[in-house]
C-alpha cells in the first residue's frame, strides 16, 4: 500500500473526504516527527511505539575496496509494535 492508497482507505472509513483524510495522515506524521526530534516518543496502545534510540559508532568495511571506515554514532527512529496489532497481523 503506498501513501494514495492509505489516504484513499482513510477517506472511506472514516467518512472524510481524501483531502481533509490526507490533512490529517500529514499532520500525525508531522506530529509523530516533532516529538521524536525533541527526544520523547510516541506510545499509541494497542498500535505501538514510536521512539528513538541511540546507535554507538562502529568500525564498517567498504565493501569494494574491503578498507575499515569508521560510522559515526546516530540516533535511529524506531517502531515497537503493540501486542494487539502483533496478534492480529499473526493470525
Amino acid at each position: 500500500m503506498n501513501k494514495s492508497e492509505l489516504i484513499t482507505s482513510m477517506a472511506e472509513k472514516s467518512k472524510l473526504t481524501k483531502k481533509d483524510a490526507e490533512a490529517a495522515l500529514k499532520a500525525f506524521i508531522e506530529t509523530v516527527e516533532e516529538t521524536l526530534e525533541k527526544g520523547d516518543k510516541v506510545q499509541l496502545i494497542g498500535f505501538g511505539t514510536f521512539e528513538t534510540r541511540q546507535r554507538a559508532s562502529r568500525e564498517g568495511r567498504n565493501p569494494r575496496t574491503k578498507e575499515v571506515i569508521n560510522i559515526p554514532a546516530s540516533t535511529v527512529p524506531v517502531f515497537k509494535a503493540g501486542k494487539e496489532f502483533k496478534d492480529r497481523v499473526n493470525k
